[in-house]
C-alpha cells in the first residue's frame, strides 16, 4: 500500500455557531477573545487570533452606528447575528464589526486588534510594509484599520458576509485556545459614551492597539476570564 502523502495545510478552526452571536454584545465581546479570524479562498489562507474588541450596544448606545435607527448603511446591524458590518472611516480605512443580538435588535462588536497566526507574508504585502523582526509584527494587525487592510477587508467585498460559515471567504472559529484573564477598559477613539467599560483585551498580548494602552495595562490587574 502506498504511503499516505503528507500535507502542510494547517488545521482550520471550527466555525462559531450563529447562537454564539445572538446575545448581548458585552458577552459576545468577552467570548470572542482568543477566537480566530479566518480569510480563506482557493489561493489564500490568513488566520489571526482576536486579542482586542469593543462592544457597541445598539440604539441605546450614543456611540453606536445603530443609535439613529435602521438605515441603508447600518442595516446589517438589525439583521441576523453573526454577519460582518464594515464601514469606512476617516477617509482612509475600513473597520470590521460582527452583528450581535437577535434579528431586529441592533448590537455589534468592533475588532480592534489581532495576533497573526498564518499568512504573515501576505498580510505584510497587503499592508505595504516589511517585517524585519518580531517587534514589527504588531504593525500588521494592531488597530482596526491595520487588521482590515492586512485581511483585505472592504465594505464592497465583505459587508454582510456570514462570519459563521466556512463557505464564506471571511469567518470566525475556535481552535481550542484557552485564555486565562482579560482586561476591561473604556472604549477609545470616541467622544460619546466614552467612559463605558466596553473594551475587552486579552491579557499578555503585545498586539493591543493604542500607544498608551500597554503602559497602562502594565499597571493594572486583569480580571479572571469568563464567557
Amino acid at each position: 500500500m502506498a504511503a499516505q502523502a503528507k500535507t502542510d495545510q494547517p488545521q482550520l478552526p471550527v466555525p462559531l455557531e450563529r447562537e454564539f452571536f445572538a446575545r448581548n454584545p458585552r458577552r459576545v465581546a468577552r467570548a470572542l477573545l482568543g477566537k480566530v479570524l479566518v480569510r480563506q479562498s482557493s489561493d489564500l489562507l490568513l488566520t489571526a487570533r482576536i486579542v482586542e474588541v469593543e462592544a457597541y450596544l445598539g440604539q441605546d448606545d450614543p456611540a453606536a452606528h445603530a443609535a439613529a435607527g435602521p438605515t441603508a448603511r447600518n442595516s446589517v446591524l438589525f439583521g441576523p447575528p453573526g454577519h460582518a458590518y464594515v464601514y469606512f472611516i476617516y477617509g482612509n480605512h475600513y473597520c470590521l464589526n460582527v452583528s450581535c443580538e437577535r434579528e431586529g435588535k441592533a448590537g455589534c462588536v468592533l475588532f480592534r486588534a489581532l495576533e497573526p497566526v498564518t499568512g504573515l507574508e501576505e498580510m505584510a504585502q497587503s499592508r505595504g510594509i516589511t517585517i524585519r523582526s518580531p517587534s514589527d509584527l504588531p504593525r500588521l494587525t494592531s488597530g482596526p484599520g491595520r487588521l482590515a487592510e492586512a485581511f483585505g477587508i472592504t465594505r464592497l467585498s465583505d459587508n454582510g458576509c456570514d462570519l459563521t460559515s466556512s463557505d464564506s471567504t471571511l469567518w470566525i472559529g475556535r481552535d481550542g485556545f484557552r485564555r486565562s484573564s482579560i482586561f476591561v477598559t473604556p472604549r477609545i477613539g470616541i467622544t460619546k459614551a466614552a467612559k463605558l467599560p466596553l473594551r475587552y483585551i486579552l491579557a499578555g498580548s503585545a498586539f493591543v492597539s493604542g500607544r498608551k494602552t500597554l503602559a497602562k495595562l502594565a499597571q493594572s490587574s486583569p480580571v479572571k476570564s469568563k464567557n
